[in-house]
């Protein structure tokens, strides 16, 4: 894979049976007409965006992979040393003999770690350790989400300036955030409809005023090509339809095979996908290879039409997986979904869990060893506060850009 991202302007590939199967090729000594010209480069988009996409599936299928295999591992294993950690911890909070003596800031700052420990291994699938945490804390984990979901409730409703949901002091955090969801799609919904509402009105008008005037040349002749290539879509579809249809097909291979290939069309047609439709077209034979090359210009300009809106709605498409595997795999903004980001991040994930890890089993190590815990607990206590000293450099710095 190419280090640039998926998403520069690279050249089709070549191997593209689809492209060649349906565009126009001039005879020999033979150019082009510009309704030809238009059409292929709105198929070679339609061809270059599907081969991008493909492209980000197998990309997204083989870091899944290695994450599986490189980085899953070491955060189970990573998670178990933190539930070993809790538990030992746990165990010397509650025994009734300690044989070593803690101040009441160790002993709280155990309790601490005990109580993060456990919320966290909570979120990751760890159930039972919910129990070891609601020991140590005057907060069950389970009381802390009712709170927190009311906490961001009251957030997002003095955001959106009014109440989204009935009061319920047990809905959970996913519960207000679908509610809130489902409000503000709500809003953006009325608020459309009223925009829309408001343009038919205004037209209404000024039509009223100044009577209402017949479509130019251009507006008529755009209406006319939109109007053909609707036709097309729906005539192509129906001869599929009537050739592919599975319940007139008496051989059981047969059968299996258009029963694939009407649902292919079935698809395609949902999506107003021509290029699909047309391609299944000169698979199955229903059509002339040269047929494409032979028709008028107008008929071309409708169907460059179709193409067109195809390729807007690919690449529609396009943006929505890139952003949703940015997400899934957290590439940092500004940075482009491409092998070596991913193999950069990968490197990055391994590198860290097996510093984690390392440090966690010497920890480990080192609590259990007679006098071990208290210069452990003086160490995370320094951590601790080097930490708060940078969240709060990290805030200031952010209150002087605010400035």
């Amino acid at each position: 894979m190419s280090s640039e991202s998926l998403f520069e302007d690279a050249p089709v590939p070549a191997d593209v049976a689809t492209l060649r199967r349906l565009q126009v090729v001039p005879n020999a000594g033979a150019t082009l007409s510009a309704a030809a010209r238009a059409y292929n480069l709105q198929l070679a988009r339609v061809d270059k965006l599907k081969a991008q996409m493909a492209e980000m599936e197998a990309l997204s299928l083989a870091h899944r992979h290695a994450l599986t295999q490189q980085v899953f591992p070491l955060n189970k294993q990573h998670q178990a040393l933190m539930k070993q950690m809790a538990l030992w911890l746990d165990a010397q909070l509650t025994q009734s003999q300690q044989p070593f003596k803690l101040t009441p800031a160790q002993r709280q700052l155990m309790v601490q770690m005990v109580c993060n420990l456990s919320a966290h291994l909570v979120v990751v699938g760890y159930a039972d350790m919910a129990a070891v945490h609601d020991r140590h804390s005057p907060q069950s984990l389970a009381d802390k989400e009712r709170a927190h979901a009311q906490d961001m409730k009251a957030q997002l409703e003095a955001m959106m300036g009014e109440a989204f949901m009935p009061h319920d002091p047990d809905a959970t955090l996913a519960d207000v955030m679908a509610a809130a969801k489902a409000r503000m799609q709500q809003a953006v919904a009325e608020e459309e409809a009223a925009r829309e509402a408001t343009a038919a009105k205004r037209k209404a008008k000024k039509a009223a005023k100044t009577g209402a005037k017949a479509p130019n040349a251009a507006q008529a002749l755009q209406a006319a090509l939109q109007g053909d290539a609707d036709t097309s879509l729906r005539t192509l579809y129906r001869q599929l339809a009537g050739a592919l249809h599975p319940d007139r097909e008496t051989d059981p291979h047969e059968r299996v095979r258009k029963t694939a290939l009407m649902s292919e069309a079935n698809a395609a047609y949902a999506r107003k996908d021509i290029v699909t439709l047309m391609d299944i077209q000169q698979r199955v034979a229903l059509a002339d290879p040269q047929a494409v090359a032979s028709l008028p210009d107008e008929k071309l300009k409708s169907l460059t039409l179709l193409v067109k809106a195809q390729v807007a709605e690919l690449e529609r498409e396009r943006a929505r997986i890139q952003q949703a595997l940015c997400h899934e795999f957290d590439v940092p903004h500004g940075m482009g979904l491409n092998a070596n980001t991913l193999k950069h991040l990968l490197m990055e994930q391994e590198d860290e869990l097996t510093e984690s890890v390392h440090m966690l089993q010497t920890d480990l190590e080192l609590v259990q060893q007679p006098g071990g815990l208290k210069p452990w607990l003086t160490r995370q206590r320094k951590l601790s506060q080097q930490v708060e000293r940078e969240h709060a450099q990290r805030a200031r710095f952010q209150d002087w850009d605010g400035d």
